[in-house]
């Protein structure tokens, strides 16, 4: 069993909260995702943040390009490990 956590970045909480919604559909993720705050460096600005999708797979099973897919899908990326 290894400890991975995969990163997913989103332009806005509409779009992290969309991916998060669709997560469990289109993957088998045993936990709900967990969605934070990342505010660019240097901004004050809640517009300037993005919003992160936090996935926990513990057992490696998630495909890191279907993940990244999804992400596009929403104008975001799969945060390299």
């Amino acid at each position: 069993m290894s400890d991975v956590r995969h990163v997913l970045v989103l332009p806005d909480r509409d779009a992290a909260q969309d991916v998060a919604e669709e997560l469990p559909a289109r993957f088998a993720v045993g936990e709900e995702p967990h969605l934070l705050r990342d505010a660019l460096a240097g901004e004050d600005d809640a517009e300037d943040a993005q919003w992160l999708v936090v996935v926990e797979d513990p057992d490696g099973r998630l495909d890191p390009a279907a993940l990244d897919a999804l992400a596009a899908e929403h104008e975001g990326w799969l945060e390299a490990p």
